[in-house]
């Protein structure tokens, strides 16, 4: 699966597995569209994949992604953010067009 996880990514999920879960445990991933903001994410810790989960190990991270995850997150850098107006995965997604795109657009 082409998408890569920054080490703040990394860093996240680990610490989530350490928490929630144990031996085998893997942190599932179900991305979704979110409109004008790019992808958005329902994450959990589980410790078994879901009927028709693929489990991809990346850099020590176990994760569980449904089917439309591994479609959404090709060419996709998932990363985390932890601000004064955000905490949690980011998703940077070079195909999204943001709606400031399309505005400009609109108007040439």
């Amino acid at each position: 699966m082409n998408f890569t996880m920054t080490q703040a990514a990394q860093k996240f999920m680990r610490m989530m597995l350490r928490a929630d879960g144990k031996a085998g445990s893997g942190f599932r991933l179900a991305v979704s569209p979110g409109g004008c903001s790019g992808l958005a994410a329902d994450i959990s810790v589980l410790g078994a994949p879901l009927p028709g989960d693929a489990v991809v190990e990346r850099d020590g991270v176990r994760l569980f992604l449904p089917v439309e995850s591994r479609l959404l997150l090709d060419g996709v850098t998932i990363d985390f953010a932890d601000t004064a107006t955000q905490t949690g995965l980011v998703f940077h997604d070079p195909k999204q067009v943001t709606c400031s795109s399309h505005a400009e657009k609109a108007l040439q």
